[in-house]
């Protein structure tokens, strides 16, 4: 991941970089990784993101196609 400095402006390309990692979700796997994960909770949560993720692909389908 690369984030240019212009003018030296150092604070806008900090702005930037974090913005990348939280679109990138950086953040969310280091907080996820700080501690350990029992296999069984990480199916868990592996399904509940599936799930997530196919009703907000639905929300948007309905809202483009109206189906």
């Amino acid at each position: 991941m690369q984030v240019f400095v212009k003018d030296n402006d150092v604070n806008a390309a900090l702005r930037v970089l974090k913005k990348k990692m939280q679109r990138e979700g950086v953040f969310r796997e280091m907080k996820r990784r700080r501690a350990y994960e029992k296999p069984s909770e990480r199916a868990v949560r592996e399904r509940a993101e599936a799930i997530r993720r196919h009703r907000k692909a639905m929300r948007k389908r309905l809202e483009r196609e109206g189906y």
